[in-house]
């Protein structure tokens, strides 16, 4: 696979654009906060915020398309003692749908870390799906005594320093830039129609998994209070195996159903993006 790497230019956005609504387009749930897909938007807005890093703004062109982009913007850690201590995001990283489970993903990240590390970058923290960035060296957040900006600790919280010790004597809360939370509807409504009529993603509800579970098990699922099988993806494996009934057979249970419904879960069942 004749795989190029390289900083996104003013050409590639439109079809940087379309890949991340493609490849997004599935993997948000209907609630009263997100009724639409917004990553292809937030992408469009990123590159004009002033927390951008333009050198890690990347694409993976495959024949002369554009197949996979990172794009990375400052963000910060806040000690206890007000001092803040700059790091890095990337988000969305897209991967258009067919090319996915190639390898993709794994290199544009390697790509862009040995990129920030030469800048003089410390580390990376995203959120994330908590099963599968472990694999490429991503670690638990709150094992580092960082929290989100609201002092929560949960898995898809992670970070990846970028050199021995980058972390050492840092710990508080993590923020990011303002624009992940200033996408409105009638915004993302209207930005959609730069694009192709796309039917709206229909879930899978969370019931197909819970009627094949133990009551207790599937009263434990529930509790989480998500209407869809496509959330559960945000919770790691060592997560639902901490609540009341979840055992080593529902966990088995969990995997097959999810795999059923192409959505891979669990430790031990992630492929390179």
């Amino acid at each position: 696979m004749d795989l190029i790497l390289r900083q996104e230019t003013p050409d590639d956005h439109y079809a940087v654009e379309e890949i991340t609504r493609d490849a997004f387009w599935v993997f948000w749930e209907e609630d009263e906060d997100r009724e639409l897909c917004n990553e292809h938007l937030l992408v469009h807005k990123l590159r004009s915020v002033d927390a951008l890093v333009p050198e890690l703004n990347c694409v993976a062109e495959l024949n002369g398309k554009i197949v996979g982009h990172i794009i990375y913007t400052k963000s910060w850690i806040e000690s206890e003692d007000g001092k803040k201590h700059e790091t890095l995001t990337f988000g969305p990283l897209t991967v258009k749908p067919e090319y996915q489970n190639k390898g993709i993903g794994r290199a544009l990240m390697k790509f862009t870390f040995d990129k920030a590390k030469k800048l003089g970058h410390r580390a990376v923290l995203i959120f994330g799906i908590p099963d599968y960035y472990p694999r490429v060296g991503f670690k638990r957040a709150g094992d580092f005594g960082l929290t989100t900006s609201d002092g929560d600790v949960f898995d898809p919280f992670m970070v990846y320093p970028l050199y021995e010790g980058a972390l050492d004597g840092i710990s508080g809360r993590y923020f990011i830039d303002p624009v992940y939370f200033d996408l409105t509807e009638e915004e993302t409504i209207e930005f959609d129609k730069k694009f192709p009529l796309k039917e709206p993603h229909t879930f899978t509800p969370i019931e197909v998994l819970t009627d094949r579970l133990e009551p207790e098990a599937a009263k434990a699922i529930k509790n989480l209070g998500f209407k869809s099988l496509d959330i559960l993806k945000s919770k790691s494996q060592r997560e639902l195996s901490s609540l009341p009934g979840i055992d080593d057979k529902a966990i088995e249970t969990i995997k097959a159903v999810m795999k059923e419904n192409n959505f891979p879960w669990g430790e031990g069942v992630f492929r390179p993006l």
